[in-house]
């Protein structure tokens, strides 16, 4: 009896410390992997020395993978893992005298491996159709896959893909077409896309991917604005700002349109500056706009006053400042370039200054007179100051109005001196010459102040004297003749003269020094004797 208790305690000592032959498999008996990667099933084994192993499909499709055995254990590496390796995989350990052993596991595959991708179809731009398309790469299942795109938190589009009985991953696409706004600008656009599979356990099963919105517009709203102010004076700053709407910004092109119809054209940004404004920086101002996206143009325009004292006065005098009497002369009276100008013609003679009627600034004397020569002065004035020119007008007018005088007369006595005085009205001032009628020869004599003395006269000094006054406009011709009685001869006719001559030598004395007195002022003043000229001549 005590050797059975013995033997039955031996039995249960090798039980006990003999291990029993057993397999499992690593990972558990269902795992969840995304296609493309790496997987290693582990097929390990206890209680045996050398076992084998063996791998296969429950179905009998290929392994897809590569098997490695390492003594008590075997792997079957899938790298990359495949659509094909969707299968429930069985794995067999033998081991001799304690049999074999199997465990399955089955392998679920899934994709969605990246963010989605956003695109627009061209360059938006506002109130034009544009397209936006929302790419989920490398998808499966893609039946269970769920996309919405959104904007700011409101949903634009749904689409699920329900009906799709793709047996690979695939790139899924979302399209969804609007017309972009000028308020879309900066706005997001929301692509979310979804792999709700409740059976499979993965993470993550939802993907977002965001872009800002940039619309392109324009150029619109254009405006010019002016500081401090389109009317100002000669001198200040000036800024012409042009302000726009555009997405790009805009290109800013300036030009001006000059008085002669021409345009220059400057191109400074959006800010046309001008330190120190000036007259001629007047005009009209354009501010044009290019958005090279858009391929769109505007324009604004702005007319510019610059202020300034009255410049360029002109008075001109046509066709001379130089006429002869009897011809046409106008007067113009003009300020260049400043307007808002008061201009005023004014004739001054002497002291006495005359207003004169223009039309459009012209004055117009139909025929020139001497009372037309004079000083005119054309006046031009504003608020900001005043300008004048002046100019002298010239009117030449030929002798007139003569007056001859012969004194004491025209028949004298032998031995007298006759004095010739010519006055007359001309410009310039006339010259005359004393012009003696002679059978043989004509004796001229000419005077600086028109007075001719004739001394001491003969009989021979009788004859027809031809005045001549002229000056460079024209001359007049008076005709003088003079007669010469001779002396009385016998004596009984010279008492009396010689005995009032006597009576009167008191009074006489006085009178003779006053007569050559004048006589030498003749002398000096360019008067001649034609006794003694012809005495010289003959």
């Amino acid at each position: 009896m005590g050797r059975i208790n013995q033997a039955v305690l031996i039995i249960l000592y090798v039980l006990i410390t003999v291990k029993a032959f057993e397999m499992e498999i690593i990972p558990a008996s269902r795992i969840v992997v995304q296609i493309g990667e790496m997987l290693v099933l582990t097929c390990n084994t206890t209680g045996c020395a050398s076992p084998s192993f063996s791998w296969r499909t429950q179905m009998d499709h290929p392994l897809g993978g590569t098997v490695n055995n390492y003594g008590t254990y075997s792997t079957l590496t899938m790298n990359p893992v495949s659509v094909e390796n969707s299968n429930d995989y069985l794995c067999t350990a033998f081991c001799n005298e304690k049999g074999k052993k199997e465990k399955s596991i089955k392998v679920e595959l899934y994709s969605f491996p990246s963010d989605p991708v956003i695109e627009i179809s061209t360059s938006l731009v506002a109130g034009e159709p544009a397209t936006v398309i929302c790419k989920i790469p490398d998808v499966f299942p893609s039946d269970h896959l769920e996309v919405l795109l959104m904007k700011e938190g409101h949903t634009l589009h749904e689409k699920h893909f329900l009906d799709d009985d793709s047996r690979n991953k695939e790139t899924k696409t979302v399209t969804y077409s609007f017309n972009p706004t000028t308020e879309d600008i900066g706005k997001e656009i929301t692509c979310v896309a979804k792999l709700p599979i409740a059976t499979m356990d993965f993470e993550p099963k939802e993907r977002v991917t965001s872009l800002k919105l940039n619309a392109n517009f324009g150029p619109q709203n254009t405006i010019i604005t002016v500081s401090p102010s389109n009317f100002t004076v000669e001198g200040n700053p000036l800024k012409l700002t042009c302000v726009t709407e555009s997405n790009p910004p805009a290109q800013v092109v300036w030009s001006k349109h000059l008085a002669d119809g021409n345009i220059e054209h400057f191109i400074e940004n959006n800010v046309l500056s001008i330190p120190h404004a000036r007259f001629t920086d007047s005009g009209l101002y354009i501010c044009e706009v290019i958005n090279l996206v858009t391929n769109k143009t505007e324009k604004a325009t702005v007319d510019i006053f610059i202020q300034a004292p009255p410049k360029n006065t002109t008075l001109s005098i046509f066709p001379s400042s130089v006429v002869k009497q009897g011809e046409s002369v106008t007067i113009s009276c003009t300020s260049a370039d400043v307007p808002a100008v008061q201009i005023t013609l004014r004739k001054k003679t002497g002291d006495v200054i005359t207003t004169l009627e223009t039309e459009d600034g012209k004055y117009t004397i139909d025929k020139a007179q001497l009372k037309d020569a004079g000083i005119y002065e054309c006046i031009s004035i504003n608020k900001l100051g005043k300008q004048s020119q002046h100019i002298v007008l010239d009117v030449k007018v030929p002798p007139q109005n003569i007056t001859v005088l012969v004194y004491p007369s025209e028949n004298v006595k032998e031995g007298e001196n006759v004095t010739i005085t010519c006055s007359t009205y001309s410009n310039p001032p006339s010259q005359m010459v004393l012009k003696k009628v002679h059978q043989e020869r004509e004796i001229i004599l000419p005077s600086v102040n028109g007075t001719f003395t004739l001394y001491n006269v003969t009989k021979n000094d009788t004859g027809k004297y031809l005045l001549d006054v002229f000056n460079e406009v024209g001359n007049n011709i008076k005709v003088i003749e003079i007669a010469v009685i001779g002396k009385l001869e016998k004596r009984h006719q010279m008492m009396p003269l010689i005995i009032a001559f006597s009576c009167t030598t008191a009074i006489a004395i006085p009178v003779v020094a006053i007569l050559i007195y004048v006589s030498r002022k003749a002398k000096i003043n360019g008067s001649y004797s034609l006794v003694k000229a012809l005495r010289l001549k003959v």
